[in-house]
């Protein structure tokens, strides 16, 4: 087989059948695995092609016939290995999990919060995910909860990136706010941050099945919840390190732009921003004021800071919503994550 050949590992489940590939080399002929690994419970496959990508499906062999895994067609790419944790009897859509009330000793109060569990999570129990901390949970999945009734369409957003084969599936975690004046600015978000940090976390990645360090767990927010995301992703870059910072109020409470300046880049080396704002009127000076602050103090626009501005975007949930995918694929999208694999 040649050196530049399409190298293919599909996990799941033992015991349920023989794994087999479909491709559009031959959409009706069983592709059987070069090798299978049973403690791994993974099947590899190797195949050659002219194309620098390859469209592929998982398929299932067992004694009621053949299953082909849900979804879109697969994407390989030539570069890396191409990893996949395929399911053949769940649905095409992720699932919001019920409101959970998480008794913090630190806010000596509860947190609110629900998570988006990706197609597959019940069925596929091998694949682990990384994690997004969301501010505003209450915006994000059911129009009943949101402001004016407004959500970001965040499962529907994810669910279409993964059909897009853009993104590494994940987690997000959205936190409802009951105090966000205080939470998200100064003093009070030091104290969110440890809720979050030291009590939080370490629960989620015990309930549920995370990939764990900072290249793996990522925050986001906007406007006052930007601020609070920027804020933790700057306190605890070891735990945090990636932040999402839509629309923020950089200055209103908070001394962060003076912080970056002064503290600089040393113990962040591997923290990376996504910052934007629409224009006018949405916070687009002090973001910018931000963004210029973080360059300054070390960060490379386009590899470990990116800076967007919208034009003519407003203030709101809606906003949000249109441009999520942006920071959603800066995070999780599987390119930048082959590049993180190599060391980029």
């Amino acid at each position: 087989m040649p050196g530049d050949a399409f190298t293919i590992r599909v996990f799941y489940p033992r015991g349920r059948g023989e794994l087999v590939l479909r491709t559009e080399l031959d959409w009706e002929r069983d592709l059987r695995p070069e090798r299978v690994d049973d403690a791994a419970q993974r099947a590899d496959f190797r195949l050659g092609s002219e194309h620098s990508y390859l469209e592929y499906k998982p398929c299932l062999r067992d004694l009621a016939g053949l299953h082909w895994s849900v979804g879109t067609n697969k994407l390989a790419l030539r570069a890396g290995t191409n990893d996949v944790y395929p399911s053949f009897f769940s649905g095409l859509r992720g699932r919001i999990t019920e409101r959970v009330l998480y008794p913090s000793a630190v806010l000596a109060r509860e947190l609110p919060l629900r998570a988006y569990l990706p197609p597959g999570y019940t069925e596929n129990t091998l694949k682990r995910y990384p994690v997004l901390y969301m501010q505003d949970g209450q915006n994000l999945f059911f129009p009943e909860d949101a402001f004016l009734g407004r959500e970001w369409e965040i499962d529907e957003t994810l669910d279409r990136l993964d059909e897009m084969n853009v993104i590494d599936q994940m987690l997000v975690v959205g936190l409802d706010s009951r105090d966000r004046s205080t939470d998200y600015t100064e003093p009070g978000v030091e104290v969110y941050g440890r809720a979050l940090s030291e009590e939080l976390r370490p629960w989620l990645e015990t309930e549920l099945r995370t990939l764990s360090g900072p290249r793996n767990t990522a925050i986001l927010g906007s406007s006052l919840g930007g601020v609070a995301a920027f804020y933790v992703a700057w306190r605890w870059p070891q735990l945090f390190g990636l932040a999402g910072c839509l629309s923020s109020t950089f200055g209103y409470q908070d001394e962060l732009s003076a912080r970056v300046r002064r503290e600089g880049r040393a113990g962040r080396e591997s923290l990376r921003l996504y910052l934007d704002s629409g224009w006018p009127h949405d916070n687009y000076e002090v973001t910018l004021s931000m963004a210029a602050a973080l360059i300054d103090a070390g960060f490379v626009l386009g590899r470990d800071l990116v800076h967007l501005a919208y034009p003519l975007a407003k203030h709101d949930e809606r906003s949000w919503s249109s441009r999520i995918h942006v920071p959603l694929q800066l995070f999780s999208g599987k390119l930048r994550r082959l590049a993180d694999a190599r060391g980029a």
